[in-house]
């Protein structure tokens, strides 16, 4: 194991990217995400959009990077769970994601969240990504948050 090449590689200090990232927004990153997102379904309790896999969502093979994955399940968890009355605030306690195909640059991906239940402190949701094309499941999420309780105060 070469330690400084994981160093290398995980500090990222210097660069091309140096000075755009440090000139980046707070709070970017879910623009960074959901830019270009095309929401096809709104109804309580589920939310489904599509979107191509854009340029800056690829990883090192060219296709949607894990990350962007699951950035993608808490999003869109969070609107599936705002549908159903909850407020928008809230804490992500657990996201789990399953990988199960590569969705390639350009594809067409539908995202479809459903609220598995609400209850007065935390809420469950699924969100499944597939192709928009062939209908085959690229990745699983599941998404559970805890929510602002009122204080009785």
């Amino acid at each position: 194991m070469d330690i400084s090449s994981v160093k290398k590689f995980l500090e990222k200090e210097g660069g091309n990217y140096e000075s755009t990232v440090d000139s980046m927004p707070s709070r970017f990153l879910e623009p960074f995400v959901s830019h270009g997102l095309k929401v096809d379904l709104v109804e309580p309790g589920r939310v489904v959009c599509s979107f191509q896999v854009p340029p800056r969502l690829v990883n090192a093979g060219n296709f949607l990077h894990g990350g962007a994955t699951a950035a993608l399940v808490d999003i869109l968890g969070s609107a599936a769970i705002h549908t159903v009355g909850a407020p928008l605030t809230g804490v992500s306690v657990e996201i789990n994601v399953s990988y199960l195909d590569a969705a390639f640059l350009g594809e067409e991906i539908e995202a479809e969240a459903k609220v598995l239940r609400v209850g007065k402190a935390i809420a469950a949701v699924t969100v499944e990504l597939r192709k928009k094309e062939t209908g085959k499941i690229v990745a699983q999420g599941r998404h559970t948050k805890y929510l602002a309780v009122n204080s009785k105060l």
